[in-house]
């Protein structure tokens, strides 16, 4: 029986109390409108408190590097999941691999999920390589596309080969944080610390084949059907996945997710900061450019909106700010170059310090391009435009300030004199007798101020 039914029957049983009461038509018909509308009123309440995602699946796409991006969309989507009662979560992963930092954050945030997490590398074509295989591994069910591979999770170091200890420190720490994700989800864990180690690779068929993952998928509804019956485990507890068949809510990318993804490259952000320094002094020192200002200034609030997902380390921002402290100065003040000096080995310390821990870091080869490129914009093109502004001015009216006409009628105070072959009206603080020498002193439009040579010479 419905809710609608024992509403009605319940409206019908009233009204015919109060007939057997002895109350009138109306009162007994105004009685009932109340309860039938009560009884109306009920199944809307019940569906108001239902989690808007209550029966279906929210699907969510990971492209691209591991990076605090992805991992922020990862921890922002489970949340949502959590929040809405989603009877699942599912990512389409292609990845190249990335951070380890933020591959450590994505795979706590997925063994912690309170809601079920479905990973399917995908689509043809794709790959979950380096990071992506621990992100892979975590997912309570993971699932492949044809043509598809997945492992080469030998961890790396962008700035370049690392010594013999520090690379088996590495190697062995991410070998045991793979043996510990494949435990968890009960994944073949030999294979899982081969892709550390010897960086092996493998498709889709080898990876369901090998216990790597848990079947291949070409849809998401056959991924969604092949999931459905499967166990997945949150401390003691262990519950069934029910998902064949669900309708599925696709969470896009915002423009914001999308705009770091571009620029969250630890070595963009770097460029994009010194960019903006660029520009910015740039204007400063030449007013009215206009351009380098708009974009030094564009360059530098999209640097600090990258910088703000990346772990910064603040001496290292510091030390950049210092060096072109260091090169401005070295413009201004003669000091034999060792505040250019100062200035380069400070750019070298903080671009190696800018970022914390051992993961991002910037390549060489930028951090080499970055310093010559500062020290040559400073030491040279901003060099020259400053000597460019001390030299004396040679042209327009305060060009002629400084230089000498001969009196061609006598100052008294007014007359006229001959400069570099042309007649100008003068005029004088005292009187000039004709064919003397005068210094300009002033103009005013096109009549000079000007005034003896020889007083001046014998003050």
């Amino acid at each position: 029986m419905t809710i609608g039914q024992e509403s009605g029957r319940a409206a019908h049983a009233a009204t015919h109390g109060l007939r057997r009461a002895g109350l009138g038509a109306a009162s007994t018909l105004a009685v009932a409108l109340v309860a039938m509308s009560m009884g109306a009123l009920v199944p809307r309440v019940a569906a108001a408190k239902a989690p808007p995602g209550e029966g279906r699946v929210l699907v969510a796409t990971l492209d691209g590097p591991v990076s605090p991006v992805m991992s922020e969309a990862l921890s922002r989507t489970l949340a949502r999941g959590e929040r809405e009662g989603y009877a699942a979560v599912v990512f389409k992963l292609d990845t190249p691999g990335g951070l380890e930092s933020s591959m450590r954050d994505m795979v706590k945030v997925l063994l912690a999920s309170r809601v079920p997490t479905i990973v399917w590398v995908s689509p043809g074509g794709a790959h979950a390589a380096s990071a992506g295989v621990f992100v892979t591994m975590a997912a309570d069910v993971a699932a492949m596309a044809p043509g598809t591979n997945i492992g080469a999770a030998t961890p790396i170091n962008m700035q370049g080969p690392m010594d013999s200890t520090l690379a088996r420190k590495v190697t062995n720490d991410a070998a045991a944080f793979a043996r510990t994700v494949a435990t968890q989800r009960g994944r073949n864990v030999v294979w899982a610390e081969r892709a550390v180690r010897e960086a092996v690779a493998i498709n889709e068929n080898e990876a369901v084949e090998q216990h790597v993952v848990d079947f291949t998928a070409a849809t998401l509804e056959e991924v969604l059907a092949k999931s459905d019956g499967r166990t997945w485990r949150r401390d003691s507890t262990v519950r069934t996945l029910h998902t064949r068949g669900l309708p599925m809510d696709t969470l896009e990318a915002g423009f914001r997710q999308r705009l770091l993804s571009v620029i969250a490259d630890p070595n963009i952000a770097y460029i994009l900061l010194m960019l903006g320094f660029y520009g910015l002094l740039f204007e400063l020192q030449n007013p009215g450019a206009i351009l380098p200002g708009v974009v030094g200034g564009i360059s530098l609030i999209l640097a600090f909106l990258a910088l703000s997902t990346l772990p910064v380390n603040t001496a290292g921002i510091a030390l950049i700010v210092l060096a072109v402290v260091f090169f401005v100065a070295e413009i201004k003040v003669a000091s034999h170059g060792l505040l250019a000096v100062g200035g380069v080995l400070a750019m070298l310390l903080g671009s190696m310090i800018l970022y914390r821990g051992d993961s991002p870091r910037l390549a060489w080869p930028v951090i080499l391009g970055v310093t010559g490129a500062t020290t040559l914009f400073f030491l040279v093109i901003v060099g020259a435009g400053l000597r460019a502004q001390r030299r004396r001015v040679t042209t327009g009216s305060a060009g002629l300030i400084g230089r000498r006409a001969r009196v061609l009628e006598r100052l008294a105070p007014a007359g006229r004199v001959e400069l570099l072959g042309e007649l100008w009206n003068a005029v004088a603080d005292e009187m000039v007798e004709a064919g003397s020498e005068v210094e300009i002193v002033g103009s005013d439009r096109l009549t000079l101020r000007v005034r003896p040579v020889a007083k001046e010479a014998g003050s």
